[in-house]
């Protein structure tokens, strides 16, 4: 039992550090190794899938060095490798010690394979575990906070992870059995399925906003981590217990593809039902694929007969388990890159979860049933008690609502900021939102308008980058989904927002999804001001005039009369037909007096291609592109001095 429980903790210990390590490293790819939508997103995805592609030779090395070795020499690589990204260098440092942790947690996992044959009670509490914790600290990991108390976690978590690797791994029967390889097939399929759906506390809180809101948009949502402790509850639960037998071993399957097939229609009001049901799918389907039945149980007592060919034997079986966990993990990053990529290549990507869930219901469903299961290395009730009660701090310290008030007005004035945020991702691949909440807060804006909002990508860490800035600004959002449903523009506001609406553009050939997303702010004693954020997607080699045209007839309709402001990134310069399309509607460029303004590259402007736009009773001033590198946008800002009463 001591065996089990070290070796289980162990592992599920390692995957949660191997997850801090991709949540750094995915962003690299499209940050520092590349930039979304400039970089070809086949480099990007050719440089991805190579480190997979190298682990396949780590189960040739496990054979011939042998597992224990690999296995430490691995594990410590991958703990100096977390333990200096909590110092998130950023840039080419930040991307190679990342890659470097990456590599060595995958050889590590195969060296891991070639000792364990019964892999699915640590594969499944290092998911859980690692979903509370992101949970609770708000979707921002450690590895991103700094401080003294991050690296002293940090430290302590790598020191158990070395010392808990380091332990002889001798079983009390000294045999390792047949078991596993279904197991550690399916871990990279549900590493996958947990970072994008199940175990997502980003996800979960996006579909409890979409919930509150309604029409197709989000708001700031009452405990929007409260579905955490439900999904880890219901995932570990069903991982850790045995499942029916009969065909009633069918409801994890089916439940796992119902949830993928609810993710991939892109609704927003279906994220939280598709995150339920893929919890729980997915820990019925682990648990399916643990047939550790007893060692070596397909052999009888071969145990008492053994022989040079019982050697043989059990090398090739831990071979198998390691070419079984290099592929699984092979499809994770297969999965990743073919569903992110789509947003700069253009094609449909609903099928990729669906096909990876797919991928995983076979192969546990078809796993053969155990008659004489042995009991886990802790108990099911206790253990997954444990773990969600770990998840129920999240809404209680995580969970902050910014509330909006119009007592005060109405104002004269308002100051507007428009900021494409690209994600939350700084110039030098850091998740810099001190950076961005100290930029937008030195304008004192009364609303802020952003682009490229990532609520819950886990090619961008997972994180809820709106809600996460919200919280610092002191503003409650409104969110319109433009790629999907967690990917788009928001705006936030000191005034309260009526009337939110969002209206899908245009695509004319653009790879990424576009959206205006409109709302009324209420400043006290019947004065209401329109507000319009969106973000153009230009088509290849044109510019978004399609798109610009359809926000131009959009606001001004919705406005009605009313005093309007359109801003964001609108990826055209003055005097463009796109440009032209805003002032032939009648709207006014904020930054006229001020041009040239440019804002992009952030390090080094030349385009002026993010704008604020304003109807003809709205007197701007003060027009500024504040220096900063958090983005790699500049935000801008201006002055409204609003129409007398």
């Amino acid at each position: 039992m001591r065996y089990r429980q070290l070796t289980t903790g162990t592992l599920a210990l390692g995957v949660i550090l191997l997850i801090d390590v991709l949540r750094v490293w995915l962003p690299g790819i499209i940050t520092i190794f590349g930039q979304a939508a400039s970089t070809p997103a086949e480099l990007m995805g050719a440089f991805a899938l190579g480190w997979f592609v190298l682990a396949l030779g780590a189960p040739a090395v496990v054979r011939r060095v042998g597992a224990r070795p690999v296995t430490v020499v691995a594990a410590v690589l991958l703990a100096v490798a977390r333990l200096a990204l909590t110092a998130t260098p950023g840039g080419r440092t930040q991307l190679w010690l990342a890659t470097a942790g990456l590599l060595a947690g995958l050889v590590w996992l195969v060296g891991v394979a070639a000792d364990t044959d019964r892999p699915v009670p640590g594969l499944a509490l290092g998911f859980a575990v690692n979903a509370a914790l992101h949970a609770v600290l708000d979707t921002v990991d450690l590895v991103w906070r700094g401080g003294w108390l991050a690296w002293l976690l940090s430290s302590v978590a790598v020191v158990l992870f070395v010392l808990g690797t380091a332990q002889p791994g001798t079983r009390a029967d000294g045999v390792t059995g047949t078991g596993g390889v279904r197991a550690w097939l399916l871990a990279g399929p549900a590493l996958l399925l947990a970072g994008m759906v199940a175990l997502s506390p980003a996800l979960a809180r996006t579909g409890m906003s979409f919930l509150v809101a309604g029409d197709g948009v989000a708001r700031s949502p009452l405990f929007g981590l409260a579905p955490v402790p439900v999904a880890v509850a219901g995932f570990l639960f069903t991982a850790l217990t045995r499942p029916p037998r009969g065909w009633s071993r069918a409801y994890g399957p089916v439940a796992l593809l119902a949830g993928a097939v609810l993710f991939a229609l892109d609704r927003g009001d279906l994220l939280l039902p598709a995150v339920l049901l893929a919890a729980v799918g997915l820990g019925a389907c682990l648990a399916l694929t643990d047939d550790a039945s007893g060692p070596d149980s397909d052999a009888g007592n071969a145990s008492d007969t053994a022989s040079a060919s019982d050697t043989s034997n059990a090398s090739a079986r831990a071979a198998r388990r390691g070419y079984a966990v290099a592929a699984g993990m092979l499809i994770f990053a297969l999965g990743a890159v073919g569903y992110y990529s789509a947003y700069d290549l253009g094609y449909p990507n609903a099928a990729v979860p669906v096909l990876v869930a797919g991928l995983a219901a076979v192969v546990a469903f078809a796993a053969r049933p155990v008659v004489h299961r042995l009991p886990g290395p802790f108990p099911p009730l206790r253990a997954a008690a444990a773990v969600t009660a770990l998840a129920l701090l999240a809404p209680v310290l995580a969970d902050d609502i910014p509330v909006a008030s119009n007592r005060d007005g109405p104002p004269e004035r308002l100051t507007v900021v428009a900021y494409n945020i690209r994600m939350g991702f700084g110039l030098d691949g850091r998740f810099d939102l001190p950076g961005l909440t100290e930029v937008v807060e030195r304008q004192r804006p009364d609303v802020v308008l952003l682009s490229e909002v990532d609520r819950a990508w886990l090619l961008n860490g997972g994180h809820d980058t709106l809600d996460l800035l919200a919280g610092r600004l002191g503003m409650p959002y409104v969110f319109g989904p433009a790629a999907d449903p967690v990917w788009g523009d928001a705006v936030l506001s000191r005034w309260p927002m009526r009337d939110p609406r969002s209206r899908p553009l245009p695509a004319v050939g653009a790879p990424t999804g576009a959206q205006a997303l409109a709302v009324t702010l209420d400043l006290g004693d019947g004065v209401r001001t329109a507000v319009v954020s969106t973000h153009l997607q230009p088509p290849p080699g044109r510019g978004p005039v399609v798109q610009a045209r359809a926000v131009a007839d959009f606001a001004t309709r919705y406005a009605a009369g009313r005093p309007l402001v359109v801003a964001g990134d609108l990826n055209t310069e003055p005097g463009d037909e796109a440009y032209t399309e805003f002032t032939d509607a009648g709207l006014t460029d904020a930054f006229a007096t001020a041009r040239p303004l440019a804002t992009s590259p952030a390090d080094d402007p030349r385009q002026q291609i993010d704008h604020i736009f304003v109807s003809p009773g709205l007197t701007p001033g003060d027009p500024v592109a504040p220096r900063s590198t958090a983005s790699d946008h500049l935000p801008v800002a201006v002055t409204l001095t609003l129409p007398p009463r």
